[in-house]
């Protein structure tokens, strides 16, 4: 079997050599003595004009070949004289790998909407746009593991199924071996036995892998996970998965403003490794769906974060007597609409708020000296507000204690997670990135469903 080559890898030193392609046709043009086929393998936004001669063994059933198609093209690369391609493919030899029956193929030439394109989501990775979304999602999840590679954090991979509820907000799938139909037999406490279920207690999908990977940060000193989370809450908006990606690093010896310092470098390097290697599919992206989205990512790339306080955030959206939806008052959530103010008119770049009301924040958080609020720390974007979340957690044990008390956390839940404050507790912070918040931004794809493979929202679970 001759050496396959990338699309992605063909430059003018190949020109007038013999290469091997394979890959998907995306149309077939045939007349009396060629055929022109698109073949894309899915390297590159451009695929590439192959021409097949009517001499060349089997052209009858090379001329039979319609759209989906997969084959292999052995031929030599020169140069086109055609506007808008670099390289065409002189075909000397094509294998026929897998027909596709051109009038039942869902994928025509006229285009599709992203919602039609929802219902296929297994052949969709076909199509331009999702050629390009899944393209740059690999390269943020590269840049990802490099960034912190580099910087010498050791990568944790924590457990899906877990016993613990790291945000409290009780959005969680159980997990269970038992009969849907069986029902839990009671104990002497009114609650249910769990002594046939596997683990023998009640276990969930993990919210987040935070907590066990600070575990590790207390050993290690500088780590992160990047792997898979769930959550069971029932909002079917386009901003929300049940199923999502989250990247969250933990540093110990660290308080908040190295934490801001930490969020800030990665956010530019992600945008940075897209803009670099990603030229075709963002100007793809950029026609298709968002006017503005390479101005956006560079003027990211190469401003100054803003940070400012919760407290002085709040004082700024009071004065500026914008009609906002909801009113502005301390100790409230800042809704998507205060922090795109903050970002888009009063400061005109991303801004890092910090120091937000206790009470509104987890119970693992650092309390401030004032009693009222956390070292917490929240970047935000233009256009779509919140990006990162992250704090200073608490190292104090009987502050934690005293947390999980007034919060009715059960405290033995949270044992293990105490003693990371018994025995040799230090200050150490953390924040959490959804990855498909991020990919979202970097595409300019209006809704979160269509930045991950096989989107797992309320009523569908398909694939």
């Amino acid at each position: 079997m001759s050496q396959r080559t990338r699309l992605a890898a063909l430059s003018s030193d190949l020109v007038g050599q013999e290469i091997c392609l394979r890959g998907w046709l995306r149309t077939v043009r045939n007349s009396k003595k060629f055929s022109f086929l698109n073949l894309n393998d899915g390297s590159t936004q451009s695929g590439i004009q192959i021409i097949a001669d009517a001499e060349l063994p089997g052209y009858e059933e090379i001329a039979k070949l319609t759209t989906g198609s997969a084959v292999e093209v052995i031929g030599q690369l020169v140069e086109s004289p055609g506007k808008g391609q670099t390289f065409e493919i002189q075909a000397q030899q094509i294998r026929i790998y897998g027909r596709s029956p051109g009038e039942d193929y869902p994928l025509q030439k006229k285009g599709h909407t992203l919602e039609f394109l929802r219902e296929i989501a297994h052949l969709r990775p076909r199509t331009n746009t999702f050629g390009a979304v899944f393209r740059i999602r690999n390269t943020l999840a590269d840049a990802v593991h490099r960034f912190f590679q580099e910087r010498g954090f050791l990568y944790i991979h924590t457990p899906i199924i877990t016993a613990s509820d790291t945000e409290g907000a009780g959005a969680l799938f159980q997990v269970t071996t038992l009969p849907l139909d069986q029902r839990l037999p009671l104990t002497s406490q009114s609650k249910p036995g769990y002594s046939a279920d596997f683990f023998g207690r009640p276990v969930f999908l993990t919210v987040s892998g935070q907590l066990n990977v600070e575990a590790f940060a207390c050993s290690f000193g500088d780590v992160y996970t990047f792997g898979p989370t769930f959550r069971a809450e029932n909002s079917n908006t386009s901003r929300h998965l049940a199923e999502f990606w989250m990247i969250e690093p933990e540093v110990a010896f660290c308080e908040l403003p190295d934490l801001v310092q930490l969020a800030t470098d990665f956010l530019k390097f992600l945008l940075s490794n897209c803009l670099e290697r990603h030229s075709e599919d963002l100007a793809f992206l950029q026609k298709m769906y968002d006017s503005e989205l390479c101005a956006t990512l560079e003027h990211i790339v190469s401003s100054e974060f803003q940070t400012v306080s919760y407290t002085e955030a709040v004082e700024i959206l009071q004065q500026s007597k914008q009609p906002f939806e909801f009113p502005v008052e301390w100790g409230a959530d800042l809704q998507s609409e205060h922090e795109r103010y903050l970002t888009e008119q009063h400061y005109g770049c991303p801004v890092v708020l910090t120091d937000y009301p206790r009470d509104i924040k987890a119970f693992y958080m650092k309390q401030n000296p004032d009693d009222r609020t956390v070292a917490a720390m929240d970047v935000l974007f233009p256009r779509i507000g919140e990006i990162i979340g992250g704090s200073q957690r608490e190292d104090n044990l009987e502050q934690l204690q005293k947390r999980l008390r007034e919060l009715d956390l059960p405290e033995e839940e949270y044992g293990w997670y105490l003693d990371l404050r018994r025995y040799g507790s230090v200050p150490h912070s953390g924040f959490g990135l959804g990855f498909e918040r991020i990919v979202q931004f970097v595409t300019g794809m209006k809704n979160i469903r269509d930045v991950i493979p096989f989107p797992r929202v309320p009523g569908h679970a398909d694939f």
